[in-house]
């Protein structure tokens, strides 16, 4: 691999990592405050009935793994990248047996392809 071709990977490398690393942390913040969305609206019933506490304690609970999620894959992207797409592939596995926001599961499936790529690409850098 040429030194130009190495570049632009640990280029494409450091932007997916931030990617990756920021919108989880984002996310998780988002869940104790709900500024972006009401996250509780994206929960299966059949788990909302099993809860042993509230919906909203969930997803506070939810938001806490985001975030570490987030600072695994800044610190260790070839780690972190394979958390984050077993949690966007588990969430979207959720919308789907939902039968609902099926294209936010899409999407879901689709970040889960990237922060797979990722992963085995900050094994190369």
């Amino acid at each position: 691999m040429t030194t130009d071709r190495n570049g632009e990977l640990k280029t494409t490398v450091l932007i997916l990592k931030y990617t990756f690393g920021i919108v989880p942390i984002v996310a998780g913040l988002d869940k104790f405050t709900d500024l972006l969305t009401n996250w509780e609206q994206y929960l299966h019933p059949a788990i909302v009935s099993m809860l042993p506490f509230s919906p909203h304690a969930f997803m506070m609970i939810v938001g806490i793994i985001e975030i570490v999620a987030g600072i695994i894959v800044l610190r260790k992207p070839e780690v972190g990248g394979l958390i984050v797409a077993a949690w966007l592939t588990s969430i979207a596995l959720n919308l789907l047996a939902g039968g609902h926001y099926l294209d936010v599961a899409v999407r879901d499936l689709v970040m889960a392809v990237s922060a797979f790529a990722m992963a085995r690409l900050a094994k190369l850098v």
